[in-house]
């Protein structure tokens, strides 16, 4: 090959890699919770400077837990066939103490511009999600207790008060609900995942549901959750949620119970990860309506 081109090419792989160690994508998605978080609720509207601010805060707060995240756990990631591939395990990354400067130094700029361009109490809220899933979920739980994802789940539910601080610290019944929905949502969410993974997850010791009840007992309970949080997220209708928030929220919430309902019956891979797609098709659909109804209404 072309010298430029091999220097191109590892240069574009080595872009890969490092975006993959900060799981971008899930970050784009706790970002958008944010903005969701800031749409639900009334108050003076943020300059687009702030709202910025705010998105990248998340985002970058976000991707700095999942750093940290993959760091901590590379030796126990090499156990598990989804996770084998990652760049630290692999060697495609040095798994070296810099990166934990650089994580910190990304996390406390985040709730640095937080704190400056919006104000204390969202700052306090950007840094509590990286928190919880860097250090609750990820070094205290995750390997002691199947409630590991339940309590980790904060971290999403964090984000949504982000964006509602932002506008008003003092938070309101409609973000506080939403942030309700995101708790309720991580469980049935990743224990759908960790059923079409047990084995992986059974062999790397982490002490999943699926691995602690066995997968059976999991779906049901899945099933349970995934009603729970559906009911859940319909209460803010009784709290000024309008119809936009309502269609997406039946239309999304009832294609996510089906889906749980068939794994709940008839437990495999299969179903497992349909269960999983759905809860993502809920949650977008979800996101995308309460910034809708919010902007409509606000």
């Amino acid at each position: 090959m072309n010298p430029a081109l091999a220097r191109k090419a590892h240069g574009a792989q080595l872009a890969r890699e490092v975006l993959g160690l900060f799981k971008l994508r899930i970050g784009v998605v706790i970002m958008v919770t944010a903005l969701a978080g800031l749409a639900v609720t009334p108050g003076p509207a943020l300059s687009l400077a702030q709202v910025v601010v705010l998105a990248l805060s998340v985002l970058v707060s976000s991707a700095s837990a999942g750093a940290f995240n993959q760091y901590v756990e590379h030796d126990s990631d090499r156990l598990m066939a989804r996770t084998r591939q990652r760049a630290f395990v692999t060697g495609a990354l040095p798994h070296t103490p810099a990166w934990l400067v650089l994580i910190a130094l990304l996390l406390a700029a985040s709730v640095a511009a937080a704190w400056w361009a919006l104000n204390p109490v969202a700052a306090l809220f950007v840094f509590l999600g990286a928190f919880f899933y860097a250090v609750v979920y990820t070094v205290w739980l995750k390997r002691r207790s199947w409630l590991n994802i339940v309590v980790g789940g904060l971290a999403g539910s964090f984000a949504v008060l982000a964006g509602a601080a932002a506008v008003n610290p003092t938070l309101g019944a409609l973000p506080l609900l939403l942030a309700l929905v995101l708790f309720l949502w991580t469980p049935p969410h990743f224990w759908s995942l960790a059923i079409a993974h047990h084995a992986d997850y059974a062999a790397a010791g982490v002490p999943m549901l699926p691995v602690v009840v066995g997968p059976e007992r999991a779906a049901r309970i899945v099933f349970a959750s995934t009603v729970a949080l559906v009911a859940a997220s319909l209460l803010p209708l009784g709290f000024g949620a309008g119809p936009v928030y309502a269609v997406g929220a039946l239309a999304g919430g009832l294609y996510f119970i089906r889906k749980a309902w068939l794994l709940a019956r008839s437990p495999s891979r299969k179903t497992a990860m349909g269960s999983f797609f759905a809860s993502l098709l809920q949650l977008s659909l979800l996101l995308a309506v309460a910034v809708v109804d919010g902007l409509v209404r606000w």
